[in-house]
């Protein structure tokens, strides 16, 4: 798979705006499949489905904990996909970006 194939996955997973919701959801730590579940009010299968398709993409992890299975964010994944999204697009806002947001760097010019 190319590195542009592989990005366009996690765009397609990106584009719907429950899968959005179950990586918001995971950014506090790792949740068992009924737990994202119960967040919703679209079934089981449905949302199932949606952690299949960010599980594909790469964006989260799973792992078996008894009779449950427990997800987890891909944060290093998900921000690799997006960094080199970004960057090919308009590099000069990372710099400036970075620049603006480094800590100290307001303190370095005074």
């Amino acid at each position: 798979m190319t590195e542009a194939q592989d990005e366009a996955g996690a765009f397609r997973a990106l584009a719907d705006p429950t899968r959005r919701q179950i990586l918001e959801d995971l950014r506090g730590g790792e949740l068992a499949a009924g737990e994202i579940a119960s967040r919703f009010s679209i079934s089981a299968p449905s949302i199932s489905r949606h952690l299949g398709v960010l599980k594909g993409a790469g964006l989260v992890t799973e792992r078996r904990d008894g009779n449950r299975i427990l997800y987890s964010l891909a944060e290093d994944r998900l921000a690799t996909c997006i960094g080199r999204f970004l960057s090919a697009v308009c590099p000069e806002q990372i710099v400036l970006r970075h620049t603006k947001w480094r800590p100290g760097a307001q303190n370095e010019g005074s």
